[in-house]
């Protein structure tokens, strides 16, 4: 990532400075170019991780690179972060928590896994370390390894959530320590993770022995597809457009334009829209946000995005989360103060998984924003979570 400036035609995006470098605790995979399993869920490499990138609540924590499938339904490796409890693991071992993090940004140096957690982060997954709970928290596949990290597309997401469970079981370390239970949960981009993960737990961990029993998802996109059809230079912005709205539009972009090359996406651009897609795909979350704030989301698009041949039905599939088909239960947490995904995204999949027998249940926290809703849900989705576990 460089300082300076990029020209896109007379327009000027300002690039902030790289933050400090990652670590990658002696497992660089950032150009691994090694043998790649064709089944998902095999243990590659483990280290263990740099003491400044745990969590207060982990007496042990590990790196690991894992086999797992991309969005071009080929064999590919993630990374992932995992923290275990202190102490001794209980009788039977401990369960296992899928962590699915939120926005970051694409490029490698943004992987969560080599960059020290943030404050609320560390508090969060600590009170599960606390609990008895091993999490290993996926980067996602092409953060931190090679190729592109597949913006909220939900279905090698998923691949990525589920296979990260299977690989730890995997972890020399820890394999006489883990239990076969496990739960999935995530925030922002995460939650669409999660929730995505959770329609195929089962059927992708089949095989593996595992024993899937829920979800907990906060802050979840819901129905973004469908907005996103609608993106063009006319389109009403909400009345609180966060800055950050800019990072989340690049992101998709760029995401999407490289999981489906056969869409012409740049037919829809402009120039600031392009380069903006173009610096997503290396930027981390704060500097781009800050080389975009000068620009409304309006100003990437020459014409409706929704008008390109073939992009609605694509981008369906890409960002489209199933409504039914869960076989375990769903915990969706939404800040009703939230400007970055509107609570009305929640408040949709709920009634829609409802109408569809879904065991789903909403928890709305009227004071939280889009991060504080991680924290103020704690308190119904500890509960909910030691429910699903014991069954």
């Amino acid at each position: 990532m460089r300082v300076g400036v990029v020209v896109a035609s007379a327009t000027v995006l300002a690039v902030a400075p790289a933050a400090a470098a990652p670590d990658w605790s002696a497992l660089n995979a950032t150009h691994y170019s090694g043998s790649v399993p064709a089944e998902g869920g095999m243990l590659v490499q483990s280290a263990p991780l740099a003491s400044s990138l745990s969590v207060p609540g982990a007496g042990r924590a590990y790196r690991i690179l894992y086999s797992t499938t991309n969005q071009h339904d080929a064999p590919a490796v993630s990374t992932a972060a995992v923290f275990v409890p202190k102490g001794r693991p209980p009788a039977g071992g401990w369960p296992v928590i899928a962590w699915a993090h939120g926005t970051v940004g694409l490029g490698d140096d943004c992987a969560p896994s080599a960059n020290p957690r943030s404050e609320r982060d560390k508090e969060y997954l600590s009170h599960w370390l606390d609990l008895g709970y091993v999490i290993v928290a996926t980067d996602y596949a092409g953060l931190g390894t090679p190729g592109l990290m597949s913006y909220l597309d939900s279905v090698p997401t998923a691949h990525y959530v589920v296979d990260s469970v299977v690989a730890v079981h995997k972890l020399p370390a820890l394999q006489a320590e883990l239990n076969k239970k496990w739960a999935i949960v995530g925030q922002s981009q995460g939650g669409g993770a999660a929730v995505n993960s959770a329609a195929h737990a089962t059927a992708f961990s089949a095989g593996s022995g595992l024993d899937y029993r829920g979800v907990i998802a906060t802050g979840t996109p819901y129905g973004l597809e469908t907005m996103i059809d609608e993106a063009g230079p006319d389109t009403t912005l909400p009345a609180v457009t966060p800055p950050v709205a800019n990072a989340y539009a690049a992101y998709i972009l760029a995401g999407f334009s490289e999981a489906n090359p056969q869409i012409d996406v740049a037919s829809a651009l402009t120039p600031v829209g392009k380069q903006a897609a173009k610096e997503a795909a290396t930027m981390c979350l704060h500097p781009l946000t800050d080389a975009l704030a000068r620009y409304k989301p309006t100003e990437f698009f020459a014409k409706k995005l929704g008008d390109v041949p073939g992009l609605p039905q694509a981008m369906a599939a890409y960002m489209g989360t199933p409504t039914s088909g869960y076989d375990r239960p769903v915990f969706l947490g939404v800040g009703l103060e939230d400007t970055d995904v509107p609570p009305q995204c929640s408040e949709a999949l709920a009634k829609a998984m409802k109408a569809n027998g879904v065991d789903v249940q909403l928890h709305e926290y009227p004071k939280a924003d889009h991060s504080g809703a991680v924290i103020a849900s704690m308190r119904d989705s500890t509960p909910f979570l030691q429910k699903i576990m014991a069954g």
